[in-house]
């Protein structure tokens, strides 16, 4: 059943306008309708067919919790793929394909580490303390390269699909894909050819306003991708606990038993007071040394007479008594 609003919503943007009939590709012919005034007709009931399609594959990609790489580097659809991969959180190419973004996604990683360690260094003011010639030329390679990587800088590993708005213009990108084999949605207006993309969208890949609403659409099935998954991971946690609620009820319907009364705690035993130590016998005293015998002192010499006044010696005293010979 065709969606009969999405369909005016199409023809209001101008999506049926292809390219000049001199200005083809023959394998984008099954998508013609008509040709007016030199110009294609794009046949909007495919391109309703083909949008949801696209967009179911979208979003259970994102329900699975994969990344898509938004691509679209050329004027008309740099600022709409900013904004709309802004919007749904998914990481974007809208300036110049990098060589080597896929097959070689190694170095670019390299090179993203290299821009988040100088922004790091910016936000932290080691930069204040370098001469200015340097901290301006720091400061003129960030954001050169926040211009190329700014899209894709939280992307830590290769995308589950890409969407590209045109990949004529963005052949590098979808030839990298192909390589990988990355599955590419695809804006196909009547000069692509529609071989090798996965999820053709016929439409007009010139008009800004065809590029907003098929990405617009593209984004929003992402975002629904995401709160499916979102809510599937509460219903399931839901469904787990329910679960283990009635399994633990089961368990405990088996047993039937009537708790008994706690009994008291009983009282601690009193702890028996330390006997008391006995005080140490007193030592005694020691007894107290006699005191040495004090040496008498030596007599002393008696002094001689002294001689008379006239100055004579005096005559010995002669012994008394008789003396008896023999």
């Amino acid at each position: 059943m065709i969606d009969n609003a999405l369909l005016k919503q199409l023809l209001e943007a101008g999506a049926h306008f292809g390219h000049h009939t001199s200005y083809w590709h023959p394998k984008a012919k099954k998508y013609i309708f008509t040709q007016r005034n030199g110009i294609h007709i794009i046949d909007l009931e495919q391109t309703v067919t083909m949008l949801e399609k696209a967009c179911a594959f979208v979003q259970d990609l994102a329900a699975r919790g994969q990344s898509i790489l938004l691509v679209g580097t050329k004027k008309q659809a740099q600022q709409t793929i900013e904004e709309e991969a802004v919007k749904c959180g998914m990481s974007y190419i809208n300036q110049r394909w990098l060589g080597g973004m896929l097959t070689n996604f190694v170095v670019i990683q390299a090179r993203i580490d290299h821009l988040v360690r100088l922004e790091n260094q910016r936000d932290k003011g080691e930069l204040d303390g370098l001469p200015k010639k340097e901290r301006v030329k720091i400061e003129k390679e960030i954001s050169h390269l926040n211009t190329q990587m700014g899209g894709f800088k939280e992307m830590t590993t290769l995308p589950a699909a890409l969407f590209i708005t045109d990949p004529i213009k963005d052949k590098i990108a979808f030839t990298e894909a192909k390589k990988l084999g990355i599955p590419v949605i695809a804006i196909v207006d009547t000069n692509c050819n529609p071989d090798g993309i996965d999820y053709p969208i016929a439409g007009n890949d010139d008009a800004v306003k065809a590029i907003k609403l098929i990405s617009s659409k593209i984004a929003d099935a992402l975002i629904e991708g995401k709160a499916e998954a979102f809510s599937g991971e509460v219903e399931v946690t839901k469904l787990v606990t329910a679960e283990e609620r009635e399994e633990a009820i089961e368990i405990l319907g088996s047993y039937t038993f009537e708790p008994e009364e706690p009994a008291k705690p009983e009282e601690p035993a009193k702890l028996k007071e330390p006997a008391k130590l006995k005080e140490p016998a007193k030592l005694e005293e020691p007894a107290k040394l006699e005191e040495p015998a004090k040496l008498e002192e030596p007599a002393k010499p008696e002094e001689p007479a002294k001689p008379g006044k006239s100055g004579k010696p005096s005559k010995p005293k002669e012994p008394e008594g008789e003396i008896t010979s023999t």
